[in-house]
């Protein structure tokens, strides 16, 4: 089955598996398979005001709707082309005193779009709404009772005078929301600011080793003729090379995780058993929870000690990152490397994930040089995990080469944000504003290679001077979140 511009992809069903998507004809790695705008999509209610409710870009100045005074755009641009799913939550805002819930909007965006249009498919859609999953029969009593309060204060806002639907097909709608809807996030791909539901991408089924990639494109509304500009969407890359017939996949999880946790988090959030080869042969499982090898290898309660140590030690590096204490993280990330260097492996996730949280905050308190011995550990770590093409791998290579840049290791750094940008090519696109970046930064740090291997003692001279005028940005500071997972749950 095909439609409008999906000609390269069939939706077939599956014993246990239900839709998934196949195929059409051959993809090579960084192909886009298809791109899909959003049916309905929100901002978060914490970034209202900072972020573009048109194309999700974060920016330091927004125009404010005049009429509700709660929708923010870029410029005009993005105001006009937000009108047509704007107009009706505009008035109801009015009427109502007040904006409800991400959740509460989301449901409405979508009502007023099927009034508009139907339920039935809409151009482009491969299935309709009414056929997207919505797990309601699955929920326990604590989902059920927030499904509850989700139906009565969207009774609440919809407007007396549109359409009326049934209460069965509003918890559908909300149950659709709850397990199919999208993370959306700022330009730079780093903080998770929204959330939009895309129909062809929820019949994509999971695994956690996956031949797709998932990558939200903000669009471009700057271009001076608007045939030019592109709309924000989602776009599903290849990783590897797919033949005719081939089940698309895509990875709902990180894949930093031993396969029961991933099917614990698979189970809570999506309510199915993964049943993938990496989770059925528990493959790199081995890895995930190496210990150090040797003639005195740690006894096993030594390994359990130090791994809930490496635990109750995450729980309060979160505490403190989340008041904003980054030298307390610090401490707490070299305290817990003491305890966990003699005893786990290179590759152990808990290692890794130390390593990656004291490489990042040590980067923005400007300790470059002990942040870069962090972020090589790390990264040599996820080689060895991830799949070669994974977003989630070029991205933390990216920042362990500018963190390398900044300690003055030159060659380890371009080393780096080569190696990423090969990556990010694949899982992003030479387009996507992270991409651009990187160019910019490969040629600049491939500029002070040479001038390095041709005079040391000038380059550093140079350098410092260039560092005065800093043009690769200082680290941004640390997120207070983990990177945005693929599919937003309601928390």
């Amino acid at each position: 089955m095909t439609k409008g511009g999906m000609e390269s992809v069939e939706v077939f069903t599956t014993e246990g598996k239900g839709r998934g998507l196949k195929a059409q004809k051959e993809f090579l790695p960084g192909d886009v398979i298809f791109a899909e705008p959003a049916y309905a999509a929100v901002v978060f209610d914490s970034l209202t005001h900072v972020i573009c409710h048109t194309c999700f870009k974060r920016q330091e100045k927004l125009h404010r709707c005049g009429q509700c005074k709660f929708a923010h755009y870029c410029d005009r641009t993005c105001q006009r082309a937000a009108w047509l799913n704007h107009k009706n939550e505009c008035s109801a805002i009015k009427r109502h005193g007040k904006a409800p819930s991400e959740n509460i909007r989301l449901a409405a965006r979508i009502m007023w779009k099927i009034e508009r249009e139907g339920s039935g498919l809409s151009e482009g859609c491969l299935v309709s709404i009414d056929e997207l999953q919505n797990h309601v029969d699955s929920f326990g009593e604590e989902e059920k009772k927030d499904l509850r309060t989700d139906v009565e204060s969207f009774l609440e806002f919809w407007p007396p005078h549109c359409q009326q639907f049934g209460m069965q097909f509003i918890s559908h709608i909300f149950g659709v929301i709850n397990c199919n809807g999208f993370t959306l996030s700022d330009q730079r791909g780093l903080q998770a600011v929204g959330v939009g539901i895309f129909p062809n991408l929820c019949q994509a089924n999971h695994d956690c080793w996956p031949n797709c990639t998932v990558i939200f494109n903000n669009g471009n509304h700057e271009a001076v003729r608007s045939m030019f500009h592109t709309q924000m969407r989602i776009e599903l890359r290849a990783l590897t090379k797919i033949s005719p017939g081939d089940e698309l996949t895509v990875s709902y999880v990180d894949f930093l995780n031993v396969s029961e946790e991933r099917r614990k988090q698979l189970k809570k959030q999506y309510y199915f058993d993964c049943t993938c080869e990496h989770c059925k042969k528990q493959v790199k499982d081995d890895l995930m929870l190496a210990v150090k090898e040797g003639e005195s290898k740690p006894s096993a309660d030594t390994v359990k000690e130090v791994i809930q140590f490496s635990k109750d030690t995450l729980e309060k590096i979160n505490k403190a990152r989340m008041e904003g204490l980054y030298h307390e993280v610090v401490k707490l990330c070299r305290d817990c490397l003491k305890k966990q260097e003699p005893v786990l492996g290179d590759t152990n996730i808990y290692l890794l994930r130390i390593l990656s949280i004291a490489s990042e905050v040590l980067s923005y308190l400007q300790m470059f040089e002990e942040a870069a011995d962090y972020a090589k550990r790390m990264v040599d770590g996820y080689l060895k995990i991830y799949h070669p093409n994974n977003a989630q791998l070029g991205m933390a290579v990216m920042r362990a080469g500018v963190t390398h840049w900044h300690a003055g290791l030159i060659e380890a750094g371009h080393g780096l944000i080569c190696k990423a940008y090969a990556i990010l090519l694949i899982t992003h696109g030479p387009s996507h504003p992270i991409t651009k970046d990187l160019e910019v930064m490969r040629v600049q740090t491939e500029m002070e290679l040479r001038m390095f291997q041709q005079n040391e003692f000038m380059y550093y001279k140079m350098r410092e001077a260039a560092l005065k005028n800093q043009k690769i940005q200082v680290m941004p500071e640390p997120s207070k979140e983990n990177a945005p997972s693929l599919f937003h749950k309601k928390e």
